[in-house]
């Protein structure tokens, strides 16, 4: 084999891997908090990641890469599967912000008016807006991004560029993070879900007491301000709850993640 064909052979498994590290990438930007933001233009998050490629490429460590089409699009599909179990593990988490939002939504009586939510693009109405929003925000003020841009560095230890997953171990983590989303909403909503029920259960009683009294007069705007009150006193202590999930949430992928 001569110089010009190894520096050839070279450059194809240097292109070949750096697909590969893209592949495993580009699930965060669809599902992952903050890297799926509707608000990031597309040409942005496709630099993004070409450069997060880049800057991984030198602690992924492979052999030589089998360049047949059936063998690398087999690659191509693992590395895919494998940033979708990682990313998965995190939306899971954001998306029990949205369902605790939308919860409330419900029970205060703000899922009568709908608008479009600016991160996620969809219709979504005022308090599900408000948690994806608060979110977000706790998500960048705390540096989450980059822990994790660290934790799918890491993933490079528990599936190597070349190893095949284990598929059962990711199916049952995936099943775990969705049976979840809705007891954290519940967490996260519960003391304005206390309230509102409180608040509910004594109109109930006031209606009993004095019949001729227009409950649902008083009651609903009664309902807004202490559910508005309530979320407003609860907020910082979601915002730890939400560090907290993120940090679990980054192992949970992790664990989803080893060799089969």
């Amino acid at each position: 084999m001569d110089v010009n064909e190894l520096l050839t052979r070279f450059s194809e498994q240097q292109v070949a891997a750096f697909m590969l590290v893209a592949a495993r990438i580009a699930p965060l930007f669809i599902v992952a908090p903050l890297f799926s933001s509707k608000m990031i233009p597309r040409r942005v998050k496709g630099i993004v990641a070409a450069a997060l490629a880049i800057g991984l490429m030198p602690v992924v460590k492979h052999g030589p890469i089998d360049l047949s089409p059936l063998g690398f699009g087999t690659l191509l599909l693992k590395e895919l599967l494998v940033g979708l179990a990682f990313a998965y593990a995190l939306a899971a988490m954001y998306a029990a912000m949205q369902v605790a939002g939308a919860l409330l939504d419900t029970l205060i009586g703000f899922a009568f008016g709908a608008m479009v939510d600016p991160v996620t693009g969809a219709q979504s109405t005022v308090l599900q807006q408000l948690y994806t929003l608060f979110g977000l925000a706790i998500f960048v003020a705390i540096g989450g991004d980059g822990w994790v841009i660290k934790g799918l560095g890491r993933t490079y230890e528990a599936v190597p560029l070349l190893e095949a997953p284990a598929i059962g171990t990711m199916v049952q983590g995936a099943q775990a993070a969705f049976s979840g989303i809705f007891v954290a909403a519940v967490m996260i909503g519960a003391p304005v879900l206390i309230a509102l029920v409180i608040t509910d259960a004594a109109f109930g009683v006031v209606s009993r007491v004095v019949p001729q009294m227009n409950i649902f007069a008083v009651g609903f705007p009664a309902k807004i301000i202490i559910g508005l009150i309530v979320l407003g006193a609860s907020l910082p202590f979601v915002s730890g709850f939400f560090v907290d999930q993120l940090q679990l949430s980054i192992e949970q992928g992790l664990r989803l993640l080893r060799v089969g």
